[in-house]
């Protein structure tokens, strides 16, 4: 991965997506999350003065939802970045249609690429284990398509599928769907590269060090309380129809007045966490 000798002075990100971008599992003291995208804006922030940041992403969404609910909002914005992550949902579904998620993300991008100075879209990551080879097919047709929707619009993509160390369920959640707070900080590491910054971890594909696996009892009780906890209430929204993302608004998103807004930080030099950057009119 090449980076710029001079970073460009980008001065405004829109996120957009789902849960992955929202920042599941990364979790805070107060019981909001992180995330890649967060800790990415933070990190621009303190190159540029008077920087702003827009997550829209939501949690549980499909590429139609995102398509529908964010996409000609972030468009709207005119930011220098926009990041797009979608359709991985989608995949997960057992009535999957792919020829429709694939239109759906095109129209995406035809939309924000002309917006912004620079897209960023990404071939997420996949957990090692035996739910990713049952929709394995499904993900890398995605993937390919977005690299051929890249090379179309003028986008970047971030190869995190294809990056060992997010494969590693030592970086995932228990509930073996979201990273934790160190695989979200490799995303980040990945995304700045990608624009053109200078690296600060230049291993974040590198392999955690090996270590003994659990014993046969520790995988049981944690395969039990996977089920219990995520994956039966997971299973009950697919049969009813709900999401998790259900009456959510992204973190930027006022439902109230029904538009987006920016959050900068107070003191660029020290931009902290991004929860207590100050709103600014869009």
């Amino acid at each position: 991965m090449q980076t710029n000798p001079t970073p460009p002075p980008y001065s405004s990100l829109v996120a957009v997506g789902d849960s992955f971008t929202e920042g599941m599992s990364d979790l805070l003291p107060d019981g909001s999350y992180r995330g890649w995208a967060d800790l990415l804006a933070a990190r621009m922030a303190a190159r540029t003065p008077g920087f702003r940041y827009s997550n829209l992403a939501v949690r549980g969404k499909l590429i139609g939802q995102i398509v529908d609910e964010q996409v000609d909002v972030a468009a709207a914005m005119k930011a220098d970045v926009v990041t797009l992550v979608g359709g991985l949902n989608d995949t997960l579904r057992p009535k999957c249609d792919m020829g429709r998620v694939k239109g759906l993300l095109a129209e995406a991008v035809e939309r924000l690429a002309p917006s912004c100075e620079q897209l960023v879209l990404m071939r997420s990551p996949g957990r090692q284990g035996p739910v990713l080879e049952r929709f394995r097919p499904r993900m890398e047709e995605l993937f390919d398509w977005v690299e051929e929707l890249a090379g179309r619009h003028g986008a970047v993509v971030v190869d995190l599928y294809g990056a060992p160390s997010l494969g590693d369920p030592r970086l995932w959640d228990v509930d073996r769907l979201h990273l934790t707070a160190e695989g979200h900080r490799r995303v980040a590491e990945a995304v700045w590269q990608t624009l053109g910054y200078e690296p600060e971890d230049t291993e974040w594909r590198v392999p955690l060090p090996a270590t003994l696996p659990p014993g046969w009892a520790t995988r049981r009780v944690a395969d039990v309380r996977f089920a219990r906890q995520h994956l039966l209430p997971w299973i009950g929204r697919r049969l009813t129809g709900r999401s998790s993302g259900d009456g959510r608004s992204g973190a930027h998103f006022s439902a109230e007045l029904g538009k987006a807004f920016w959050v900068t930080p107070v003191d660029h030099t020290n931009p902290g966490s991004v929860t207590d950057w100050r709103r600014v009119g869009h």
